[in-house]
Order: C-alpha cells, then sequence, then structure tokens
C-alpha cells in the first residue's frame, strides 16, 4: 500500500492577537520540517478475527483509539459527507502509523495526521472534496489540521488557526529537539491569560506577516518570538534546563529549534 508522510512544523513565531470566547486567536507562521515525518498507510485487517474492532490505528500511542485525531478525523470525516464506503474501508482496513513526531511537542503531530488521514480517504475513495471543504472537516479536528491540509512550506496562520495564507520564503532546514517533558497545550494559554495577557498591536502585526522568518529569527529573542514561551516556562520550569543559545520554542512547547 502506499505510504503517505505526515510532516512536522515549527512556529517560527507565534503572537496573541486577542480572543474569541475560549480560544485565543493568534498571528504565527508555520513552517514545514522536511525531515521529520509520520508514515500513515492503510493495512488489511486479519478478517478470521471476528472481535476485530471497526475503526483499529496500529501505532504507538499513549491515547486510546477515540482520543486519537485520526479517529476523531474519521468522525469528522463520515459526518460530512455520510459516506458508506468510508466505513467499510474502515471494517476492512487499518491505519498504521510508524510514529516519528513526538507527542506534547508543539510540532503539530497529531494535527498532521488527522490531515494526512482525510487527504488519503479523499484520494483512496475518490471523495472528491476540495482543498477547502477537508480543510473545514480538518478544523473541527483541530486548530493547526488547516496549514497541514494545505500542504504549503511557510504559511501565515491566524485565527484560531482557520485562516491560512502561504508565504513566498524558502524552506528552512531545522535542528529540532524535544526534551521529555510533555505539555499540556490548554494549560499554557490557560497561564498566558492569567498572567501575561498583552496582544501584539497591529502595526507589529502587519510587519509579521510580511517578514521573511529568518528574518524574524535575527530580531527577536525566544521569548520574544513566541508568547506561549513565558506560560510554558512558568507551568514547566524545568524547560529552562533544556534551553541552549539560539534555540527557539515551537507552539506551545516542549520542542526547541534552530535554523541550520
Amino acid at each position: 500500500m502506499k505510504i503517505y508522510k505526515a510532516y512536522a512544523k515549527v512556529n517560527t513565531f507565534l503572537k496573541i492577537t486577542g480572543l474569541r470566547g475560549d480560544y485565543h486567536e493568534i498571528i504565527s507562521r508555520f513552517m514545514r520540517v522536511d525531515t521529520l515525518y509520520d508514515e500513515l498507510s492503510f493495512e488489511k485487517k486479519n478478517t478470521s478475527k471476528s472481535s476485530e474492532e471497526e475503526f483499529k490505528i496500529i501505532g504507538n500511542f499513549s491515547c486510546t483509539t477515540k482520543q486519537n485525531t485520526i479517529y476523531k478525523a474519521y468522525q469528522a470525516l463520515q459526518e460530512y459527507t455520510k459516506n458508506e464506503s468510508l466505513v467499510k474501508l474502515m471494517q476492512t482496513y487499518a491505519v498504521k502509523v510508524d510514529k516519528n513526531i513526538p507527542a506534547f511537542a508543539g510540532l503539530g503531530g497529531g494535527s498532521s495526521d488527522a490531515a494526512t488521514y482525510l487527504k488519503m480517504c479523499n484520494e483512496v475513495l475518490h471523495l472528491n472534496l476540495s482543498i477547502k471543504e477537508l480543510a473545514e472537516i480538518g478544523l473541527k479536528v483541530g486548530a493547526d489540521v488547516p496549514f497541514f491540509i494545505y500542504g504549503y512550506d511557510s504559511a501565515n496562520v491566524s485565527g484560531i488557526g482557520e485562516v491560512v495564507e502561504q508565504f513566498d520564503e524558502p524552506l528552512l532546514k531545522f535542528d529540532v529537539y524535544t526534551p521529555n517533558v510533555e505539555i499540556s497545550t490548554p494549560k499554557v494559554y490557560k497561564s498566558y491569560r492569567a498572567n501575561f495577557f498583552n496582544p501584539v498591536n497591529s502595526t507589529e502585526l502587519h510587519m509579521l506577516k510580511k517578514t521573511k522568518s529568518l528574518d524574524i529569527l535575527d530580531k527577536y529573542t525566544p521569548v520574544e518570538a513566541n508568547d506561549l514561551f513565558k506560560p510554558a516556562l512558568k507551568e514547566y520550569p524545568e524547560l529552562k534546563q533544556y534551553q541552549k543559545d539560539g534555540y527557539y520554542f515551537s507552539g506551545s512547547g516542549s520542542s526547541f529549534f534552530k535554523v541550520i
């Protein structure tokens, strides 16, 4: 069976622009990490096992199937299409995932897996859904999923993640490392709102949207480039010991990256 790559991403910058109910609106530059990806494929189930569950994921995950973003993507796709062939596909095949992107790492692994699964189903089942439709479905699974649906090298991502605008710049090469610190994204955002709330002004916002990632990383310190770094350090002080000179913080963490 065909193998599909689900790439990681880093946030070369991430700034909060305001609030939308319980959500934080952002402006962020997402860039694909070409050297780090999960591999997804469909694998035929052993039909002799009568107890085989309806939806099966083969892979190294700490969460249950029902908690997995791939299963959530399946649910969202089924709700949108009401397609019987999708149900039959998942009764016959498991989703096999060779996991390389660490979890709880700010690298978008779960979102990338969900996006890749949606694209796999669209291709295999000839659903003929547009990229825009897939992005709408993906947004129901997670705020970062639309970026991975679009498949851009680099993009300005805003709103709560649903606005993805391609940004024209060379794809950078990154050294990425992930400390063994499991970070809760909701906890970091909650701490930001309670202790560090200071949305970016419109002048800086427009400047950020037009500036290449390399120039932003040259100009900003790691704390200045990512509004979530301070609250992450507050909630997970052990992160400080893992920070190295020249490395930046991705998303809500816990990964650090630098351009090589």
